[in-house]
């Protein structure tokens, strides 16, 4: 779809339209797979495709349907979120800084502190929701800011223009992990960052189906550096599983309505309830982290999570959900309910755990597009 087409569209528009247009022999509405791993091609002349390691037309249609979504200059697809963290930190030289959210996700913890520490490049967890502790841990190697806002699981608010400012000034980059609010509800590249991070799998695909991950780019040269790096590491996604991404990609608008709508009235219902101590949720926030929130998102996203009164029923708890699964991973049509102390942040030390406010009693709830009623009846036996 030439961009000038599109301009004006509404995201649901393009999103529903995702892979439209990209079949140029028959006209098929759907993109078709392209499992192929090599192109025929007349005497020594090579087409637009030559090797799918290099480009793959499904792959292909999957990045410009992300990247129209997120007003970028270009989208990389990966063989899983992590890869594509992976691939952006390839960028960086020995001996470069980064300042990381400090309650980010666990597998950005242990890549950058278990891996790339091995090879010269360091890493300073932070609270990016205080420019002045930002400030603080800024040395002259610092090359890249990667923030969450809201934060994994905590969903804590980090102010994205401020942060781009701060990293521009001191010529380092900002890369935002959109993957809680997808660009239905927040845009970074609009408010200055240079790269949008996804672990796609979970709200762009949609189905916990498949594994993918994304980065779009601010800058056509910040694409260009970052696809020569993919092309010679090779961490791309496969044409089946970039078909699917694109079939998920169709629904994404009407899903996060309908997840956004379930998680508000979920986290009402559990700040009152007996059972609960404390709801995460960027609506419940104190004012000037909701505010805060409003400014650079338009809804609050379907992620949530809550600390119970006894953090010892955690296990119980989950075992009485017959709704909501429990399972690791997020953003999907299922309701999802994890334990990040024991699971998705276990990599982290106890005691940074701990402080950070990742305790026993903290329960994740990814919520899906169940029946409200049936999602509040579920959560209600199981906490009593």
């Amino acid at each position: 779809m030439p961009a000038h087409e599109s301009r004006n569209w509404h995201l649901e528009s393009l999103a529903a339209h995702s892979g439209v247009g990209q079949d140029r022999l028959y006209g098929a509405v759907s993109t078709p797979i392209y499992q192929t791993v090599t192109y025929q091609h007349p005497g020594t002349e090579l087409g637009p495709y030559d090797y799918s390691r290099t480009e793959n037309p499904t792959r292909h249609a999957a990045q410009e349907a992300i990247n129209r979504l997120d007003h970028g200059a270009g989208a990389l697809l990966y063989s899983s979120g992590m890869a594509a963290l992976t691939a952006l930190v390839h960028t960086l030289q020995q001996g470069d800084h980064v300042i990381i959210t400090e309650d980010a996700y666990g597998g950005t913890y242990r890549i950058m502190v278990d891996i790339f520490s091995k090879f010269g490049i360091a890493s300073s967890m932070v609270n990016t929701r205080d420019i002045d502790q930002v400030k603080q841990h800024i040395t002259s190697k610092t090359r890249l800011f990667i923030v969450e806002t809201p934060s994994n699981p905590l969903l804590r608010i980090s102010p994205l223009e401020e942060l781009a400012e701060l990293a521009h000034a001191h010529h380092a980059e900002l890369a935002v992990d959109n993957t809680f609010m997808t660009a239905v509800r927040q845009r970074p590249l609009e408010l200055g960052a240079d790269y949008v991070v996804y672990s796609a799998t979970k709200y762009l695909a949609g189905h916990n189906d498949v594994l993918a991950g994304a980065i779009v780019c601010k800058t056509s040269e910040q694409y260009d550096k970052l696809n020569e790096l993919t092309n010679a590491t090779g961490s791309v996604l496969g044409p089946w599983d970039a078909w699917l991404l694109l079939r998920g990609l169709k629904t994404l608008a009407i899903r996060m309505d309908r997840q956004e709508s379930n998680a508000r009235r979920i986290a009402e219902f559990l700040s009152h309830h007996q059972s609960i101590r404390h709801v995460y949720y960027p609506e419940l926030a104190d004012h000037d982290m909701r505010e805060r929130h409003l400014r650079q998102a338009s809804g609050y996203g379907a992620m949530l999570s809550f600390v119970l009164k006894h953090p010892e029923e955690y296990a119980s708890v989950m075992d009485r959900l017959q709704v909501i699964l429990p399972a690791v991973s997020l953003g999907g049509v299922e309701s999802l309910i994890t334990h990040p102390y024991n699971e998705t942040h276990r990599e982290l030390p106890e005691s940074m755990r701990r402080q950070l406010g990742i305790i026993p009693g903290l329960m994740r709830l990814s919520v899906g597009i169940e029946h409200i009623d049936d999602l509040l009846t579920d959560l209600d036996n199981a906490l009593r």
